[in-house]
């Protein structure tokens, strides 16, 4: 039984809903539907007028204070009749705002009063920088200093002067790693509250004008209110409009500024305490191990629009850990990049991919993860001490947009790394288990038609020095991908086709080659494929991937996609994919209704299928799936749907064995949100998916956040999951006389998985720069196995229970000294001549504790000193599966690891 595979349609479904995030800048109260980055963008239709703020030249120094009490003040020129978003559209705010701009030879001012009938009601919760989910008013100003109508840089900021900074990129995407050092004062009064901005000119992109020249850049400035859940447009934007950026107005009067200075440094200095439990036998462990670092962070503004970036010996103590996780499955599980030079401007990295509807596996070619990754070397030894992660050396992009041209370019050099290794004879030495390594990445854009349509061309490549022969037959020497893709919209940009072209190539040597063709992502090996065949001589592997998304946005939406992975594309070197080898096709439609009613402020209504095949023709999914999104007066939620996928063939059930099957499947899920105004909110989800087999998932989470002040915010997400796979693969055993299955005999099992997880969230802070964060998750999981069995009939749901049939048996084997199960021998014939073989007791238990704190300082613009602490708790317990509530939370809390992280930066421009 494969389950919960509803979710990737979920995310699909998003799409349909023509909305950006911005919506959930600070709030968590019940937010207008988030689009991901796959939303098609769009410039505004060429009959809609452009509204035009004019900005004044400063006659006189501005103090940052919040109180627009500056003569300068009086002599720009306001700017005001805004409109509602939501949830009016197109009506006069219930509180009037109102915009001014100067400027002078260094920076951008913005002087914006918002009235408020009850100032007393203004929502002003404290938080960290950068900070998301907050109960707060906001204020958005956003700027386009390319005028491209697809890229602008976001300011914000809340009452309690808590700043946030986000870059845009193809009008709706949204980085919110990206950083800025600009000035913003705030002051509440008896009318309301008013927001003073100095934004430096070098903290945005532009190119040279020519003297006397008026420059003209976008402008949008929007203000939310909270307790209305009210968000008023300088420009007018609604929710369905089929883009951002694009809708903004523009912003004129700029004249003779001089080219700004565009470069900062920022070096750093840390100092890493560790204290884990160990072996006192082991001659590499140390209980303490003290380790002090020093790095920095380079960024340098170019006249053309252009910005290099380069870290040397970075250092990303202060990242949050990952989550726990069992993996059962034959593909890596996926944790999304949090250090913060590889995740800032992403978006420009996002090669070969597409706008669509529902889609079935994905491929990214570029995840910047695998820079910096674990060695992939594991030497044998008595006792092994190994680094955990590669040393990056240095990393360096250039990215930025230059006329109708973006580039992105990014380098990184990664280190050879060795481990240490005492062997059974008591000898120490050293082995290498990661080579050097270059990891390359670009990416080339052309706008066409003011934007509607874009041209890519894009790849990765990476070479590794294989000089040293414990390499030559594990990993690849080189590994590349080429892409070009394209994205044309219509129809006053309501109607977008995109698509991309991919082609890959690896080589290494003729082991490498042969283990890359019998991986899981591909299983040349099958027996029953007869268009697939392992070439052994081989020394390069070649692949491509075809892909069309066609988008419709607007109160009736539509989302399709098309897609064809061949068995041979490859991406894992520099990019993360899970299983090759198919054709897809899915489409969903969906209406939004955005006017408010008595009973409902909003809903969304989705009907979607999705199919997929194998190149040798077999059907390997269909699925039909439903959504509901109903958001209410009182500002609660209900997000509902439903799954139903007959049973396909599965063409990875045996992991490199014959076909099998899946049984049909069916599922449904529902989550209710709560009004997050009050000083409690919750959240409750479930979800219950079963099969004609008696397999089934169920998961309950339920999420509280407690606001006890306004500066602090407690989340606990407790969640509780039982699962029961009816065909876990367990093992396979040779046997010639398994004919029906290719001479093998492929072991199954059901599967009867326990998981008890909660993850907890602290945000304490003092000032808008000095905070505290904590993250925690207590993780439990239990698995157990019975009902040992084999596959009878390839491409069937027919196997042979071990004990009940054909006379087969199966004997547990104990553990010497303990008693516990250890193996089974399984005799599938009994008294037949088909040899008995040894299976042994997958159960588990397993325990983790992990969690850091983060005290942030920010002492000074662009320099702020860390003091983190992380800790982890585990173990791994084989042989047992038995889920006993008290027990596992009690050995959650085991010996723990310790890591204290100071780090310090600080931030020189000119």
């Amino acid at each position: 039984m494969t389950i919960c595979r509803l979710h990737s349609c979920v995310v699909a479904l998003t799409g349909l809903v023509p909305l950006i995030s911005i919506g959930a800048q600070g709030t968590t109260y019940p937010a207008p539907p988030t689009a991901p980055a796959t939303t098609p963008a769009t410039t505004p239709p060429t009959t809609a007028a452009v509204r035009v703020m004019r900005a004044t030249r400063a006659s006189a120094a501005i103090n940052i204070d919040g109180k627009l009490d500056e003569p300068a003040w009086s002599s720009a020129v306001p700017s005001g009749d805004f409109t509602q978003s939501y949830p009016k559209i197109g009506a006069a705010p219930t509180d009037p705002s109102e915009v001014r701009v100067l400027y002078d030879d260094d920076a951008l001012y913005l002087g914006v009063r918002m009235f408020d009938s009850r100032p007393d009601s203004i929502a002003a919760q404290l938080a960290r920088r950068d900070a998301s989910g907050i109960y707060s008013d906001w204020l958005h100003v956003v700027i386009d200093s390319y005028h491209d109508r697809r890229n602008a840089f976001r300011f914000s900021v809340n009452p309690r002067g808590v700043q946030k900074d986000v870059l845009h990129s193809d009008d709706r995407n949204e980085d919110l790693n990206w950083d800025a050092v600009w000035q913003v004062g705030t002051t509440v009064d008896s009318l309301g509250w008013t927001a003073e901005y100095r934004i430096p000119f070098s903290q945005l992109r532009f190119g040279s004008a020519g003297k006397g020249v008026d420059r003209l850049w976008g402008i949008q400035v929007q203000r939310d209110i909270a307790r209305r859940n009210e968000r008023d447009s300088w420009s007018p934007w609604k929710q369905t409009d089929p883009g951002y950026v694009s809708f903004s107005g523009d912003l004129a009067g700029i004249v003779d500024i001089p080219t700004p200075r565009r470069l900062e440094i920022v070096p750093y200095v840390s100092t890493k305490l560790t204290r884990v439990p160990g072996d006192p036998a082991n001659p590499f462990y140390r209980s303490t191990d003290a380790k002090p670092s020093a790095g920095a962070d380079l960024k340098y503004g170019l006249p053309s629009g252009l910005t290099l970036t380069a870290t040397v010996n970075p250092d990303f103590g202060q990242v949050e850990v990952d989550p726990a996780v069992v993996n059962l499955s034959a593909y890596e599980t996926f944790f999304p990049e949090k250090r913060p030079f590889f995740v800032e401007g992403a978006n420009i990295f996002n090669i070969g991919s597409i706008q669509g509807g529902p889609s079935y596996g994905s491929q990214q070619i570029f995840y910047s993860r695998r820079i910096g990754r674990s060695p992939q070397r594991f030497p044998n030894g008595q006792y092994v001490d190994a680094p955990d992660a590669t040393t990056i050396y240095g990393a360096g992009k250039l990215t930025g947009k230059v006329g109708a041209w973006t580039v992105g370019i990014l380098n990184a050099l990664t280190a050879e790394e060795k481990a240490k290794v005492v062997d059974a004879s008591n000898v120490e030495s050293s082995t290498p288990v990661e080579p050097l390594t270059n990891y390359f990445v670009g990416r080339l854009r052309r706008d066409f038609r003011g934007g509607s349509t874009i041209l890519n061309l894009g790849g990765t490549a990476v070479n590794r020095d294989l000089s040293d022969s414990v390499f030559k037959d594990l990993l690849r020497s080189s590994a590349q991908v080429g892409s070009a893709d394209f994205e044309h919209r219509w129809n006053n940009r309501t109607w977008t086709l995109t698509g991309a072209l991919s082609k890959s190539r690896i080589g290494g040597s003729m082991p490498v080659m042969r283990a890359a063709q019998t991986s899981s992502a591909r299983y040349y090996q099958r027996p029953d494929a007869d268009y697939l065949e392992v070439d052994s001589t081989a020394n390069s592997l070649d692949g491509y991937s075809a892909k069309l998304g066609l988008n419709k946005s607007g109160t009736w939406a539509l989302s399709a996609t098309a897609k064809s992975i061949s068995p041979g594309f490859e991406v894992n070197d520099l990019g993360f994919m899970g299983r090759v080898d198919y054709r897809n096709i899915g489409a969903q439609v969906a209406h939004n209704n955005f006017k408010p009613g008595k009973l409902l402020r909003s809903y969304n209504l989705y009907l979607g299928t999705n199919h997929a095949w194998n190149y040798g023709g077999d059907k390997i999914w269909t699925s039909i799936f439903n959504q509901v999104t109903m958001n209410f007066t009182n500002l609660w939620s209900i997000y509902a749907g439903g799954e139903y996928d007959p049973s396909a063939i599965d063409d990875r059930l045996t992991r490199g064995g014959p076909r099998g099957r899946q049984p049909t499947q069916w599922g449904a899920w529902t989550e209710i949100d709560s009004d997050t105004r009050k000083t409690v909110s919750y959240f409750l989800y479930t979800d219950y998916y079963g099969d004609t087999k008696e397999g089934y998932s169920n998961t309950v989470q339920l999420g509280v956040t407690v606001r006890p002040s306004s500066s602090v915010r407690v989340t606990v997400t407790p969640s509780l999951s039982r699962y029961h796979n009816t065909i876990q693969f367990v093992t396979r055993s040779s046997d010639p006389l398994a004919t029906t299955t290719f001479g093998r005999r492929y072991v199954f099992s059901d599967l009867y998985q326990t998981t008890l997880s909660a993850t907890t969230r602290v945000e304490w802070t003092f000032t808008p720069l000095l905070s505290l964060q904590l993250y925690a998750q207590p993780f439990a999981s239990a698995g157990k196995y019975k009902g040992f069995k084999e596959l009878a009939t390839p491409g069937t749901e027919a196997y042979t229970v071990y004990g009940k049939d054909n006379g087969s048996t199966i004997t547990p084997v104990p553990e010497a000294g303990t008693g516990k199960t250890e193996s089974y021998t399984v005799d599938p014939d009994g008294a037949g001549v088909a040899p008995a073989f040894s299976v042994g007791n997958p159960d588990f238990r397993t325990h983790s504790l992990r969690g850091n704190a983060v005290v942030r300082w920010e002492f000074r613009p662009g320099s702020t000193l860390f003091f983190v602490w992380q800790q982890e708790r585990s173990d791994f317990l084989p042989l047992e599966g038995d889920f006993r509530t008290r027990r596992e939370i009690r050995q959650i809390f085991g010996r723990p690891g310790n890591v204290f992280l100071v780090k310090a930066t600080y931030w020189f421009a000119r």
